[in-house]
């Protein structure tokens, strides 16, 4: 491999090469690096997947943005899969088909770092309303944050409306003081972080005094019209049959939405059917209406979480529904 510009080689390469190390380890190559040439020995298909996880990293770096260890996870990840899919044989441009699903934010771009995630930015794109579905730590919530920002920024929506179901995981936090943010804002913090991520603090402060970003507890969105608006429903396992089929009738021209959930992790009352659940159910298919499913092999957390996740899942398919309802 060639690469024109010098200038970013040492951001591509890590500090004491460690990019370039992962990249070994993880693709099973061997990298060797001379000025603006790279050596990749290997079988075809680790020297395509390399090849094609450098030139990710290389054109992100072009773009002035700067490198990770979560970006360059993303671009191996993506690189595995485009290799998979298209065989070691594949024009590089295949390899590249995240490119359109990087979302640019005030404070950084936002790549995505699993084809689940590619997709799922793709979804959100071009449909009107987005289910979301799988374990914690797969970037539902983020992505969907950071594309409504993106979209507001663009001018292309008003104002982000948020929206959470106030359930506690398996404990009561008991009477909460202030008003109705203050109150709200225990249940809230993932998206917060979310906002703090991809805006400037002043600014997250200055849109919610506006009322540009919205926090709106899910049991006060009755009888709302929400237009011009990217409405974000995390946590949506939590709702009831009744508050979902509320909230997606709450929808007005230009708006799009976003919801997300995990099945795995419901904690209302035994007994009580989800409404994400049911939701899933009827809308499968509907036109407009986009489903991501993602999978433990999506988490992006610590590498831990993954083996969490598959445990906890190992443990519910030996042990039944019922032990699985347990799951917090």
């Amino acid at each position: 491999m060639n690469f024109d510009d010098n200038r970013f080689l040492a951001a591509l390469f890590g500090e004491h090469d460690r990019n370039l190390a992962r990249i070994e380890k993880e693709l099973d190559v061997e990298v060797s690096s001379r000025g603006n040439r790279i050596l990749i020995t290997g079988n075809s298909w680790s020297q395509q997947a390399a090849k094609s996880a450098l030139t990710n990293l290389y054109e992100l770096l072009a773009q002035g943005d700067e490198l990770s260890d979560g970006e360059v996870t993303g671009a191996i990840r993506m690189a595995e899969a485009s290799v998979t899919e298209h065989g070691p044989d594949m024009d590089l441009d295949s390899s590249t088909d995240n490119a359109g699903s990087v979302i640019r934010t005030r404070r950084r771009a936002v790549t995505p770092r699993s084809p689940n995630q590619a997709a799922y930015v793709r979804e959100m794109r071009t449909n009107d309303m987005v289910f979301g579905l799988g374990p914690a730590g797969t970037g539902k919530t983020f992505l969907a944050v950071a594309l409504g920002v993106s979209m507001l920024i663009e001018g292309r929506v008003e104002r982000i409306v948020l929206s959470r179901p106030a359930v506690e995981a398996g404990e009561r936090l008991g009477f909460l003081p202030g008003d109705v943010r203050e109150k709200v804002d225990p249940y809230m913090r993932p998206l917060y972080d979310a906002l703090y991520y991809t805006l400037p603090a002043d600014q997250v402060a200055k849109y919610l005094d506006a009322g540009v970003i919205e926090i709106a507890p899910l049991a006060f969105m009755r009888g709302r019209t929400l237009a011009d608006a990217f409405i974000i429903l995390d946590e949506a396992q939590n709702t009831t049959r009744v508050q979902m089929k509320m909230l997606l009738t709450r929808m007005g021209e230009s708006s799009r939405m976003v919801i997300t959930g995990d099945l795995s992790q419901i904690d209302l009352p035994t007994g009580e059917r989800s409404g994400l659940a049911e939701a899933a159910d009827i809308l499968a298919g509907m036109e407009g209406v986009g489903f991501v499913r993602f999978t433990d092999a999506d988490v992006l957390r610590h590498p831990l979480v993954s083996r969490v996740v598959r445990a906890y899942q190992s443990h519910s398919d030996k042990n039944g529904p019922k032990e699985a309802k347990k799951k917090t």
